[in-house]
């Protein structure tokens, strides 16, 4: 749930196949920023979807409902999970409908029908917890390797091993907590992702000197497709980034 005082209220409910959120209050734009990354906020938790049950929301001005197309958008991004809409208010669906929304988030008479209708991608996952201490990042370089060569796509391992270096020395330089590494692999989409507890964003910070620690998050914005840092709704934050594939290498046997 929001804070006291706020304009919306959202109560997530993780279900076997999805976590249903059910949506309360006014969306206005004073609680525009609330709705927004309180779901971007669920979705860094959410394991295989998120559904925004959103009966009970009044809009108050039609341009404010462009923030499910956001959401939509940057959810695409990462974790990459199903984001879609519940409602049968005829002014939802006319709404939706005039503003185009209903074009980049599905809408939904209900939530039995939104999981059903919900695109399942193929997923991998695999998650390590790693202790704060120097030696974390080696041993995160070769749970990549590890996993890069489980799941067969060795395309990923080179600089899936540089970026787990550079979340993993980040969390550990910057925060007191534990690095929690996640992999993913989902339509062809290699995903590292750094959680913490600590709730200050992530950074670019320029290296002053060559011989500074670290390979920088301005290097991995360089590797990566798209990465992001986001707040989780259980408090802290994920440091994300989503690699593109190179060339597979040429297997030793022709």
């Amino acid at each position: 749930m929001t804070g006291e005082g706020a304009a919306v209220s959202l109560v997530p409910v993780h279900r076997p196949g999805s976590t249903v959120v059910t949506v309360t209050g006014t969306l206005d734009l004073h609680s525009y920023p609330d709705l927004r990354d309180g779901l971007l906020k669920i979705a860094t938790d959410a394991p295989d979807g998120v559904i925004a049950d959103i009966e009970g929301l009044r809009i108050r001005d039609a341009s404010l409902a462009s923030v499910f197309s956001v959401i939509a958008m940057r959810i695409s991004d990462w974790p990459g999970i199903p984001f879609s809409l519940v409602s049968r208010r005829p002014e939802h669906l006319e709404l939706f409908e005039s503003r185009v929304i209903d074009r980049f988030v599905a809408v939904h008479a209900g939530v039995g029908e939104a999981e059903a209708a919900r695109d399942c991608p193929r997923r991998r996952r695999a998650v390590q917890l790693l202790a704060p201490t120097v030696g974390a990042s080696a041993l995160a370089r070769e749970f990549v390797s590890r996993v890069c060569a489980q799941w067969d796509v060795p395309e990923y391992e080179e600089d899936g091993r540089l970026v787990a270096t550079e979340l993993v020395e980040n969390t550990i330089r910057h925060t007191v907590s534990a690095p929690r590494l996640r992999l993913e692999l989902r339509r062809g989409l290699f995903t590292i992702a750094v959680g913490d507890d600590d709730p200050h964003p992530a950074v670019l910070h320029e290296r002053l000197n060559p011989g500074e620690a670290g390979i920088g998050l301005r290097l991995v914005a360089q590797v990566a497709r798209v990465w992001g840092c986001s707040r989780s709704w259980s408090g802290g934050k994920v440091v994300w980034a989503v690699l593109t594939r190179r060339g597979r290498p040429a297997s030793p046997h022709g």
